[in-house]
């Protein structure tokens, strides 16, 4: 004990001589170095950890239904801008002379006492597209060549 006691004299002395000089430093003894996250740092952690953990899923939940939201909000859009064009539709479907020009136009219907022409261009052949099948004639066409296929010998 006795040397402890002469090692901590000889530290208090050196140390007042240095406070005495001109810088004043004290140079303490290195225990063994202690860590830098106190228990108040790995508290606040925790509680960041924790609330970063607890909020994830509804923040997830929150942006999926703002896009879900904006998705319906296009649709109805989309709806209305329909709904429009039924409504403009409709009302020229309930004008006399539209559905004459239609029926004149699409259904080549005729009035009592005019004559109807098909016109032909220059190859003979009536002006409608080519048939790409079976499925673009008419079911008629489709029997009969199915009876005429039948017939046939092979």
């Amino acid at each position: 004990m006795a040397a402890e006691r002469s090692t901590a004299t000889r530290l208090r002395a050196l140390g007042s001589v240095l406070v005495q000089g001109s810088t004043a430093r004290v140079y303490r003894a290195r225990g063994p170095r202690r860590s830098r996250l106190t228990g108040r740092a790995a508290l606040l952690a925790l509680v960041v950890c924790s609330l970063v953990v607890a909020l994830a899923y509804p923040m997830r939940q929150w942006v999926t239904q703002r896009s879900d939201i904006a998705d319906q909000r296009r649709q109805s859009e989309r709806a209305r801008e329909q709904v429009k064009r039924l409504e403009d539709e409709k009302a020229r479907l309930e004008d006399p002379a539209y559905v004459e020009q239609q029926a004149r136009e699409h259904l080549h219907y005729l009035r009592p006492g005019e004559t109807g022409y098909s016109v032909v261009d220059g190859s003979g052949t009536a002006r409608r597209p080519r048939d790409q099948g079976a499925a673009d004639r008419p079911w008629y066409s489709n029997l009969w060549d199915g009876v005429d296929a039948a017939d046939t010998p092979r």
